[in-house]
């Protein structure tokens, strides 16, 4: 968080005409049910799992209940003489963030269990037994990696963001992960990909809408890449690369359904979602 005010300062220094801003992963927290603690944990996890990282880029603070919670843990960093000016010297013009899916959370339950959970991944399955333990939303489908796939919660993270800073937002992470198969004739037919995208960004235009200053959108990813958990297997990509794990194949570029409605998407500025 120092390092990162050091460098916003420095470059309106450098480039005063330039703009910069934070790029975190943010997430709308839901409580798992209307039950007053359920919704105290709710809020204490937002504040550890999204607005220490925002607090500290925008108005140069740690936030105090993501900070008591630190505390207890006695996980708090050290303050230098310094620290606190830095951050507050520095001033983003914008905040990006990355979105994914929202997360819901619950009281701690203090059963001991040894059932093996679904295999998931940094997304999910988070857990402190003194202080919150995620739960399963059962009005949202899962993806084939456990995340939870929740439009409306971009509307939701969107709207939270901008009634908190005020500063105009960018998303710059925004995809699904998938196991792509490429078919007979070099195609791929990722339909699923092309729902996923949809859905998020017409919730983006509500959002607008609703008075959100959003100025772009920027989805994740245009080609296939190493996925830091799940290797080759798990694809983003509009493009498909002709590889797995352990074979590279000819490495040959390949076309997906969702290139060619992207394209559209792009060519018609968001109009043409269909």
């Amino acid at each position: 968080l120092i390092g990162q005010a050091k460098v916003m300062k420095l470059c309106h220094e450098m480039c005063p005409n330039a703009k910069i801003g934070p790029a975190p992963n943010i997430s709308s927290i839901y409580p798992a049910s209307p039950d007053p603690v359920d919704v105290l944990v709710a809020n204490t996890f937002s504040s550890i799992r999204n607005w220490l990282y925002l607090d500290a880029a925008v108005w140069g603070i740690y936030n105090n209940v993501a900070w008591s919670y630190l505390l207890e843990k006695n996980a708090t960093p050290d303050i230098e003489k310094g620290d606190m000016e830095i951050l507050k010297n520095a001033k983003p013009d914008f905040i990006a963030f990355n979105y994914y899916s929202t997360l819901t959370v619950k009281a701690p339950s203090n059963e001991i269990t040894t059932e093996k959970k679904e295999d998931t991944d940094q997304q999910s399955g988070i857990k402190d037994s003194k202080a919150f333990e995620s739960a399963d939303n059962p009005f949202l489908e899962k993806n084939q990696y456990g995340w939870e796939i929740d439009p409306v919660g971009l509307r939701i993270t969107l709207r939270e963001i901008y009634e908190r800073y005020r500063l105009p937002l960018i998303i710059t992470e925004n995809g699904l992960g998938a196991t792509d198969k490429l078919e007979n004739e070099d195609t791929v037919n990722d339909d699923y990909r092309i729902d996923y995208l949809r859905k998020h960004i017409q919730q983006c235009g509500l959002a607008i809408k609703d008075g959100v200053n959003l100025f772009g959108y920027l989805p994740w990813s245009a080609i296939d890449l190493i996925s830091t958990h799940e290797g080759c297997t798990k694809r983003y990509g509009f493009i498909y690369v002709n590889r797995d794990e352990f074979d590279l194949k000819d490495l040959r570029r390949i076309r997906k359904k969702s290139f060619y409605w992207y394209k559209n998407v792009i060519e018609s500025n968001g109009e043409k979602l269909n």
